[in-house]
């Protein structure tokens, strides 16, 4: 392939564009210059067109304020009832409209806000969850209402705009359909009473409808649907592979911080940013030798950073000590054009401004200084309270204060040449105490103090002596140099200080989520944390068993939720992003919820009780949260998959304790049956024919197998009752020797070769133990020795050890690999004897183990274990007069 075919290829980015507005639902927006220009009328006059041809047009709400024209075109469309109850605009139905779902829904007002309650606070955002769900949705705007006109328009008409749409919405809007009338012809249907109650219109005319707003705001209008057509435009040839001429490919950076001004420049840049069809970043620096702005700043920028996003901004928090270097560094990297900043405050003569700074270090980047604003270097500082200046100021005041009274008495005793030192360390103290200020005020206090009570002529403010005037220049520039520096090394410690208790707080939250253990461990964890990190009271929503959302963990745990905050979460967790306080999504709910994400999935949702403390949360709450839950998110996800790998462990456990179960139904219930039908065949068929002796050998066949099938099921059957916990142990003392002649006994009705030789210590243990219990579990080790001891006696010794009775079986056979020495007391689990067969089972081993454990005893294996061939089982009981 050539270059020339390369350069004609689509644009990647357009086509992910377009790729992602499939299974939406396209938005129309009918955009006006002001009410009354027929925007509501235009939008169901072609509605009703599309009706015609059969399209299914349902009005989910419908503005008509009045107008008989109005009303009589919505007159025929179907329109859905509104929601009772509300105020005067009513409430549109939004779950009504979802489950109508139309091929085309109205919905009148974009800018209007929902009535408290709502699931979003605005009526764009109901509108873009139904576009989400695919439902095309046309609707009305005038152009005063988008977000970065409302303060220009404020200016141009004089009255305040209290609704507000953000640009994203008209800046992806599918298309945009502009109602246009001129100015006098408005004018003239508003004195008719076409536009208001004629009570209404006069103070209209007066204030909002005047010839030059109208024109104003008609400018507007028609500048911003040419500047969304033209997007369109360039979107279609860059899909369609057309070459250009493109866009110029400006881009901006809004710098931005905590005053209350910074709102205006993000606007002001917004339409800059509009004007110029760019692409704009904003961003806040943060000193790292000051503090972190707090309390109404935090909240101020927090919000401007919110403004910046809904105007269509990417936004940024760094951490620089030389901002004009961080800003131009930024602005390189990321092929900034220009560069927007609010107007300084009036700094001292001897100290450039930010502004002005940028201007001569930005080269070929163009700055844009917003009048009328206040930013730069003072955006990061805060107004002081009372208590703070009485601190600034009496601290210099009480240090200079004793430094003189230290300096008389120490001259009453000792000729001191240089008492200006004493005054330096009052200037120390003051800017370790009080910060850079009261440095400042120390430094004026000392100078006057040491000139008027230690230099010649004392009482008097003049110096006598020429080197003394310079020793006092010298000594004021020392204290004001070394008072700044010990301010910004106190504003260091605190801030370092604070970075340190986050991070010890993040790294005892990582050892704790480190030996948390399941689901719910880490959840507690989790909202425990938040709450003592944060002071914000937490909860954690998860799955239940039957996959509903449900309350998993709260701290402090006497936490609630109620339906509207349940439904808040379900919308985290199903749309994954945040929802409730101060969101777009039930905003009057008082938790803020957000999602808790691994990849494609929601593990949690996690809610911070925010209302309570009726702010949103400030960048270090931002931060600590954000570590927390990813944090969270590792550990969840390492408890489920933990838990799907014990999940997948049992399974495959299962699915061989039933292959063995079905290989020895198999085999231990179809040989002895076979054998029992053919003696019994044989029998039948031949009767008095067969000798004596045959039938009687036949007989003794019968028994011997039905006794082997009842031994099986009786096994299966002891099985289930230990695995159900349904087994209970009579504990009482009981004669070792008498249990082990029992067993011996039993035995050797099985196995009528069986050599046993039975050793017990003296005096005989006597054990604490259910007798019936034990001596089936050393009736199991004993059949067990019998059938792998290749005919070599099997010996069994009993013994009293500290406050246990121990019994060890040992056989002769050929012994247990030591890998195999804890699997022998599995269920099903055999091994081959020395000809090459299975013997047994497998379940009385794991029955001895079982029964042993209901005891309060142990089993184990050991092998070899004489003369490096054989197994010896020990048995470990409490003995008689212990507990158990």
């Amino acid at each position: 392939m050539d270059r020339a075919d390369e350069q004609l290829r689509p644009d990647p980015v357009a086509l992910l564009q377009l790729a992602a507005r499939e299974g939406r639902g396209k938005l129309t927006i009918f955009l006006g210059m002001a009410p009354g220009v027929g925007k509501t009328y235009a939008m169901l006059e072609r509605a009703r067109a599309l009706q015609a041809k059969g399209v299914d047009v349902v009005v989910g709400l419908v503005e008509t304020h009045g107008r008989g024209e109005t009303a009589a075109l919505a007159a025929d469309l179907e329109t859905l009832p509104r929601r009772d109850g509300d105020g005067a605009y009513g409430a549109f139905d939004l779950d009504a409209a979802l489950k109508r779902r139309p091929q085309l829904l109205i919905v009148d007002e974009l800018a209007h806000s929902n009535p408290a309650g709502s699931r979003h606070p605005k009526r764009h955002q109901d509108i873009a969850e139904l576009t989400a769900a695919g439902i095309n949705v046309w609707t009305a705007l005038n152009i005063q209402h988008l977000e970065s006109l409302s303060d220009l328009v404020a200016r141009i008409a004089g009255v305040p705009v209290r609704e507000t749409v953000p640009d994203v919405v008209l800046k992806t809007a599918d298309d945009i359909v502009l109602v246009d009338l001129p100015p006098d012809e408005l004018i003239e249907r508003l004195k008719a009473g076409k536009v208001y109650l004629p009570e209404n219109a006069d103070r209209a005319l007066g204030g909002f409808f005047t010839p030059a707003t109208l024109t104003a705001l008609r400018e507007l209008s028609l500048r911003r649907a040419a500047d969304r057509v033209d997007d369109q435009m360039v979107d279609l040839l860059r899909q369609s592979a057309i070459e250009g001429p493109w866009a110029t490919g400006d881009r901006l950076l809004v710098c931005v911080g905590p005053d209350e001004n910074s709102d205006a420049v993000v606007r002001e840049a917004s339409r800059l940013a509009s004007g110029l069809n760019a692409r704009w970043l904003v961003l806040s620096l943060t000193d790292p030798h000051g503090m972190p702005p707090g309390g109404d700043a935090a909240a101020r920028l927090e919000t401007t950073l919110q403004l910046a996003e809904r105007l269509g901004a990417e936004t940024r928090r760094e951490i620089a000590s030389d901002f004009v270097a961080a800003i131009l560094k930024l602005a390189r990297r990321e092929n900034i054009t220009q560069i927007v900043i609010g107007r300084g405050r009036r700094q001292p003569f001897w100290r450039r401004s930010l502004p002005d700074a940028l201007l001569r270090q930005a080269g070929d980047i163009g700055v844009h200084v917003v009048s009328g604003t206040v930013a730069g270097r003072s955006l990061v500082s805060r107004r002081r309270t009372p208590p703070e200046w009485t601190l600034v100021l009496a601290t210099p005041i009480l240090a200079v204060g004793a430094t003189t009274l230290l300096g008389f008495g120490l001259s009453a005793i000792v000729a001191l040449q240089n008492l200006s030192m004493l005054y330096l360390a009052a200037v120390l103290l003051s800017a370790v105490v009080a910060g850079r200020f009261s440095a400042l005020v120390a430094s004026g206090l000392s100078f006057l103090a040491y000139n008027f009570f230690f230099i010649s002529p004392t009482g008097h403010l003049t110096v006598a002596r020429p080197e003394e005037v310079l020793s006092l220049v010298i000594f004021v520039g020392v204290a004001l140099a070394a008072g700044q520096l010990a301010a910004r090394l106190r504003l260091s410690i605190d801030r370092a200080q604070q970075q340190t208790r986050q991070a010890q707080a993040l790294l005892d939250f990582a050892r704790k989520m480190a030996g948390a253990f399941g689901r719910d461990q880490v959840l507690d964890t989790m909202a425990s944390h938040i709450h003592s990190a944060l002071g914000i009271a937490a909860v954690v929503l998860a799955a239940d068993e039957s996959g509903d959302l449900a309350l998993a963990a709260a701290w402090p745990p006497d936490q609630d939720i109620d339906d509207a905050a349940m439904v808040a979460a379900l919308w985290a967790r199903d749309k994954r992003e945040p929802a409730g306080f101060m969101t777009g999504t039930l905003p009057q709910v008082p938790y803020l919820f957000r999602p808790i994400r691994s990849g494609q999935r929601v593990l949690a949702v996690v809610g911070l009780a925010m209302g309570a403390a009726k702010r949103p949360a400030t960048e270090e709450e931002e931060r600590t949260l954000s570590a927390i839950v990813e944090q969270s998110a590792i550990a969840l996800d390492r408890a489920q998959l933990t838990r799907e790998s014990n999940t997948a462990s049992i399974a495959v456990e299962g699915q061989k304790v039933q292959s063995a179960l079905l290989s020895s139904l198999s085999h231990d219930l179809r040989t002895p049956l076979a054998s029992i039908t053919g003696a019994v065949t044989s029998l039948r068929e031949l009767g008095d024919r067969l000798p004596v002796a045959t039938r009687a050998d036949l007989l003794l066949s019968i028994e011997e197998e039905a006794g082997r099938l009842n031994r099986f099921v009786a096994n299966l059957f002891e099985m289930t009752r230990i695995e159900s916990g349904m087994l209970r142990a009579r504990l009482q003392p009981v004669l070792v020797a008498d249990t082990i002649a029992s067993a011996v006994s039993r035995a050797r009705r099985l196995h009528s070769d069986l050599v046993v030789e039975v050793s017990l210590a003296d005096p005989a243990p006597k054990a604490n133990a259910d007798p019936a219990l034990l001596e089936q579990v050393l009736f199991n080790l004993v059949d067990n020795a019998a059938k792998y001891a290749a005919g070599n006696p099997v010996s069994i010794y009993g013994r009293a050890e500290g406050d246990e009775a121990i019994i060890t079986i040992t056989d002769q056979g050929k012994g247990i690999p030591e890998a195999d020495l804890d699997r022998i007391f599995e269920k099903f689990y055999r091994r081959a004897k020395g000809d090459g067969r299975q013997a047994g089972t497998g379940l009385g081993l794991a029955i001895a183990r079982g029964l042993i454990t209901a005891m309060g005893g142990t089993i184990k294996a050991e092998s070899p274990a004489v003369r490096r061939r054989g197994t010896r089982f020990v048995v470990r009981l409490p003995l008689a007069g212990t507990a158990p």
